[in-house]
Parts: C-alpha cells; structure tokens; sequence
C-alpha cells in the first residue's frame, strides 16, 4: 500500500483538491484520509466533464469514486454534513464516509461564538466554528461523533456545551438565530444516523485496509497556517503540515512509514483569504488571467482574496517547517493556476524580483530534494519530470 500525503506549502487555496482528486484517478482503489482542519476546508474539484463542486465535508476524491475517513483530528459539522449530501445526491453521487467516533463535534454554539469573537478580533477565521470546537474540545466540554448516536447523551452535552458557552458571552437558547440553528442541528443529526459510519479509526484500518491500494492524505489550509509554524495569532488550531497524517501511518503499521510520498502544492503565485501577514502582497508585476474556476468568494468573515507574487523564501520556510516529520520520504512539488499567468512567471526571491523558466525551474530555486515535478494548465496534467537532486537545507 502507498500512502500520498498532500500539503499546501502556503495560507491555503492552493490546489490540494484537486491534486487529490489527480492522484485518486491514477490510484486504483484509493481511500482519501482527511487528517487536519475540519469541515471549515473547502476543496474546489472541476472535473473533465465539467462538474464542479467544492468538498468540505468529504473528501475531494469523491467524484473519483474514493470513499473517504474523517480521522479523529478533524472537526466534524453534521449540518454542513447534511447539507452536502444533499448536494452530491442531487449531482447523481453516491460518496460513502467514515467518520472516527472520536471527532470533535461543531455545533451551533461554536458557529455562533466564532462569528461574534470573529467580529472583535478579526484574525481572518471563516466563520464556521472550527477554532471554536477546537478551543472547547481542550476543555471537559466535550461532543464527539460517538455521541451523537444516542438521544439521552447528546442531550446531556449540548446542555454542557450550552453552559461553557453562556459562561463566556451569555449565548442561550432563547436567542431567535440560534434556535433557528439548533433545529438544523437536530435534522442533520437524523440524517447522520441513518447515513453515517461512525466508526473507531483502529477498527478501521484493521477491518477495510486490505481494501485499498493507496491511502491519499488530503490536508488542510497551508503550512503558513499551522498552529505551530504561522504567523500568530492569525492561524488556524491545527496542525496543516504532515505531522497528523504521519502519526495515523505509524499507527497502522510502521513498515509504510518507508512507502510515503509527500506530495507539496502551491500556486503560481500567493494568495490568503482573511487578515494576516502576506509578503510581497503590494509588489507590482502580478498580472493573472481570469479563470471560470476560482470559487474564493467575498464574505462576510474573511473578506475578499488577497494575491502576491510568489515568494521562494516562504516556500523555503513552508518545506523547512515539514521536513521536521517528514525529511527522507519522497517528495514531489505541484504548481497550479499556471494558466492565470499573464506574460512572464514572476516571482520573488531573496527580495529580489525574478522570472522563473518552469516549474523544474522553481524546483531546483527551491534547493531542495525532489522526486518529481508536475506543473498544471486549469486541470492537472501529468507533467512529471525528473528534476535535479539537490540537499534540503533547513
């Protein structure tokens, strides 16, 4: 069995679904393994016969026919669960989820808490409750996936929930929108028991991974986003880089540890959704195509995307930061919206404006040890070419 880890090397918005999406249809019975973020990541996939849709609360393998594990370190929304399936039915697909017992729940007290500390704050959250869950899960507040199987206990946590939350800025449920959301709550939990495997993650890997040829990590957000490496106290309460995927590998058999491939996506150039540092960002010499595929709307919480040249010392840094967990394995760099390059390939080096030949070109700028390249029109295309073997210098 191959694992295939794939990690965004910036704030997100990179490309990982539709990598993953690429590597499920070359794999052949691949499982897509969700291992960080929550249901808060949205993953755009286009497929050749032009369906659309932005995974959140599946994975992006979905239109490939990959079933998908939501491991225990990812949040799990049942509304946004619902709703999406609702989506995927109605699209004429049939995706099949497991979901590990001990996933954190969101419920509308975290929506609802992030969006007023959201407003005070303003460190570029989505909105959606996902630090919110985090933050109480800490806590002995706890709803897991597991509880919402039973009326009695489900009942007792949302109580619980219900005090932490009317302790720290007087939520309670007499308020109209929290209600409102609360009965969307109690639907989609309906929905989960009569769709939903809620399993154990152990269970799992012993009972189905004979199943698979390859396990396809699909991570969350970016590197510069990682609660251990970004820029604080605009991250997310997560851990983005291949530390979780990692972690769930050795714990199924050590001897795939050796059979890994880290497999880092960045686009052409940079691009953050929501308050934060951004380098370059006010550096002249971006000019990008418009493109039918971009789904990064103006909201409410994040604002609108922002765009900079790329930067190759934050790649260095994003690479520097993974290679703490994952040095000695494969890697493989993918490049994506190269199509939305109008002219010239700038970029930014060492504060020095430069162009760039080809995604080889980067690769070897980058100084580090690649096992391939691929480079990306609109749609993956499998462009991999051996690139010059060079040392990873932290």
């Amino acid at each position: 069995m191959t694992a295939q880890i794939v990690i965004g090397l910036g704030f997100g918005d990179e490309g990982k679904g539709m990598l993953t999406d690429h590597l499920c249809r070359k794999a052949e019975r691949p499982l897509v393994v969700r291992f960080s973020g929550g249901h808060q990541a949205g993953h755009t996939v286009v497929t050749a016969d032009g369906r659309q849709h932005v995974f959140s609360n599946f994975g992006a393998g979905t239109f490939a026919g990959a079933p998908t594990l939501w491991s225990r370190f990812c949040t799990f929304h049942p509304i946004g669960y619902a709703n999406e399936l609702a989506a995927l039915k109605e699209a004429g697909v049939k995706p099949k989820l497991f979901v590990d017992g001990l996933a954190p729940v969101t419920t509308p007290y975290d929506l609802l808490y992030n969006r007023i500390l959201e407003k005070k704050e303003k460190h570029g959250s989505c909105g959606l409750g996902f630090g919110a869950t985090i933050a109480r899960h800490e806590g002995p507040h706890k709803i897991h996936a597991m509880d919402l199987l039973n009326d009695f206990v489900l009942k007792q946590k949302l109580k619980s929930v219900a005090n932490y939350y009317s302790q720290k800025v007087g939520i309670t449920l007499q308020e109209k929108e929290l209600d409102k959301w609360m009965d969307s709550f109690h639907n989609a939990v309906k929905v989960v028991r009569d769709r939903l495997h809620i399993i154990s993650e152990r269970y799992f890997f012993e009972a189905y991974s004979n199943q698979f040829s390859h396990l396809i990590f699909e991570g969350s957000q970016g590197i510069l986003l990682d609660q251990e490496f970004g820029y604080f106290p605009h991250v997310t309460r997560a851990y983005t880089s291949s530390k979780n995927a990692l972690e769930i590998i050795k714990r199924m058999d050590s001897t795939e540890f050796s059979k890994t491939q880290i497999h880092y996506v960045t686009r052409a150039y940079q691009t953050r959704h929501g308050n934060g540092p951004l380098s370059q960002e006010y550096t002249p010499g971006l000019e990008l195509a418009p493109t039918p595929y971009e789904t990064n709307q103006t909201n409410a919480w994040q604002g609108s995307q922002r765009r900079a040249l790329l930067d190759l010392g934050q790649l260095r840094y994003a690479l520097s930061c993974d290679a703490h967990y994952s040095a000695g394995l494969e890697r493989y760099l993918t490049v994506s919206c190269l199509d939305q390059i109008s002219g010239a390939w700038r970029a930014i080096d060492e504060g020095k404006p430069i162009e760039l030949r080809s995604v080889e070109d980067l690769a070897r700028r980058l100084q580090n040890e690649w096992s391939g390249v691929f480079g990306n029109y609109g749609q993956v295309a499998d462009l991999r070419s051996k690139s010059e073997k060079l040392n990873l210098t932290i």
